[in-house]
């Protein structure tokens, strides 16, 4: 249904440091930059799987308030990996990896807050094997 998606970042070059450390696990990398002199004025960092930015940071308008992302992982230790890179990157715990069975009986999550305070998420929706 959704393309992608991308919010502004107060530091760019910070946050682009965390979000390549956070979502290493996942499977996520840059994919592509776009550049203020490609832009005129726009700087920012699509990542997603090889070839398809799904989700972008860049530079903008500040925003007050945080976001909610959360992306899909593979498997519950890709979720544990998560919440350790993030945290080692610099996020904070939002909630640590566990079952959130008020969602389903198999929701499996983790949440960390990004540099500016957004609600970084990775989930496994799969039964645990």
């Amino acid at each position: 249904m959704i393309d992608h998606l991308g919010f502004s970042v107060s530091d760019f070059a910070r946050s682009r440091a965390f979000y390549v450390q956070a979502l290493a696990p996942l499977g996520y990398a840059p994919v592509m930059d776009v550049t203020k002199e490609q832009s005129g004025g726009y700087e920012g960092t699509g990542f997603g799987p090889p070839g398809r930015p799904h989700f972008w940071i860049g530079t903008g308008e500040a925003r007050s308030g945080s976001t909610h992302v959360a992306f899909a992982a593979g498997s519950r230790a890709a979720v544990d990996a998560f919440h350790r890179a993030a945290l080692a990157a610099g996020g904070r715990d939002n909630g640590a990896p566990g079952l959130r069975p008020h969602y389903h009986e198999h929701y499996y999550g983790a949440f960390v807050l990004d540099p500016d305070g957004h609600n970084i998420e990775a989930v496994c929706h799969a039964p645990q094997a």
